[in-house]
């Protein structure tokens, strides 16, 4: 197994900068994912770390080991490429032996690793079918088989459950981390899906645009993003337009309407009073009631949207618009379109952020 670490990490393709200055240490034995939207260099990362890509500049560093410039055979990972990179007319023992075969290894060692590795994830007795004959996730986990096969310091994963149905994802990122667990090997898992990587990840870091805007755990980045990008894209959020004001207790208080005032806490430093903000929420943070108070903003209902468990309620306040989430009570629903209810944040929920 292997630590690795990117240092001051550049890539660029002609005139295009596609990572920056990027610099990443994850520990051994870590479940480390790279979270963003598409273009942001999460890919060119991971293609980087394997070899198969070379940084324009920085170093890339497996323990204390200079890997930066190394071919991806001398580097001793095993990667699960987006669309499993399989030989369809080759056997399930074919294509996982594939690697081996490449170095060589003798025939029997190599019958008795691809059985075990066909064992380690869940496809005994398959090894003599076409993989062309099985399921999207049978030929996954035929793929990192073979990533396994090798025996790697590191396992690199390149959004490998991209083309499986949901529930086989939610099935699938749960056999992975579970393997990973007990493997203990060093994971890179590519992703842009924030589910598949607050469920699985050790610690993430969020890529915008060729740039880390955040590293930490899942909690960490949920819970307290460093700027709005990161919360716009991990997980719904609503951001409006506000002022912020003073409160009592060295707390702050933005306005965001004549009869909505939000208190937030903790101090944010570098911003006065009367400063133009964005203050930020998320739906499930928001709570209706269909009693009137003073101390309370009101909005109307526009609409209520049924998904199951929970049902998602449009409200507008004046002229702003956002949404809360609740769960379904024995299908009861207590709330009606055009309804006028009070509404509140969650207290500590609401976050600001410089203004546009």
């Amino acid at each position: 197994m292997s630590s690795v670490r990117l240092e001051n990490i550049n890539k660029k393709f002609d005139d295009f900068l596609a990572v920056k200055d990027l610099s990443i240490h994850v520990k051994d034995g870590e479940f480390f994912s790279l979270l963003g939207p598409s273009g942001c260099g999460k890919t060119t990362t991971l293609r980087m770390i394997a070899g198969f890509e070379t940084p324009s500049s920085g170093r890339i560093l497996f323990e204390q080991r200079d890997v930066s410039h190394l071919r991806t055979q001398d580097r001793n990972v095993g990667m699960v490429f987006q669309n499993y990179a399989l030989f369809p007319h080759m056997t399930v023992n074919g294509n996982v032996a594939f690697g081996l075969n490449a170095r060589k290894v003798e025939k029997k060692d190599c019958v008795r690793r691809v059985k075990d590795a066909l064992a380690l994830v869940g496809l005994n007795g398959l090894g003599d079918r076409l993989v062309s004959a099985l399921s999207g996730g049978q030929q996954q986990r035929v793929a990192l088989a073979r990533a396994l096969v090798i025996e790697p310091d590191i396992l690199l994963l390149d959004e490998p459950l991209s083309n499986l149905d949901a529930k086989l994802r939610v099935e699938t990122r749960e056999h992975i981390r579970s393997l990973q667990q007990r493997l203990g090997i060093t994971t890179f898992y590519v992703t842009h899906d924030q589910d598949e990587a607050l469920s699985q990840s050790d610690r993430l870091a969020v890529l915008i645009d060729g740039e880390c805007a955040q590293i930490g755990t899942p909690f960490e980045v949920y819970h307290t993003p460093l700027n709005k990008n990161v919360m716009d894209f991990l997980g719904r959020a609503h951001f409006i337009a506000a002022t912020l004001e003073s409160a009592p207790n060295d707390r702050l208080a933005v306005r965001l309407s004549n009869s909505w005032i939000q208190t937030v806490d903790p101090h944010i430093p570098d911003m006065k009073v009367g400063s133009e903000v964005v203050c930020a929420f998320r739906p499930h943070e928001v709570e209706i009631s269909g009693e009137e108070t003073d101390d309370m903003p009101r909005a109307r209902i526009l609409d209520i949207i049924y998904t199951g468990a929970q049902e998602e309620i449009i409200l507008q306040h004046n002229n702003h618009k956002f949404s809360a989430v609740r769960y379904c009570n024995n299908g009861i629903n207590i709330y009606r379109k055009d309804q006028v209810v009070s509404f509140k944040i969650r207290s500590g929920a609401a976050r600001i952020f410089p203004g546009d």
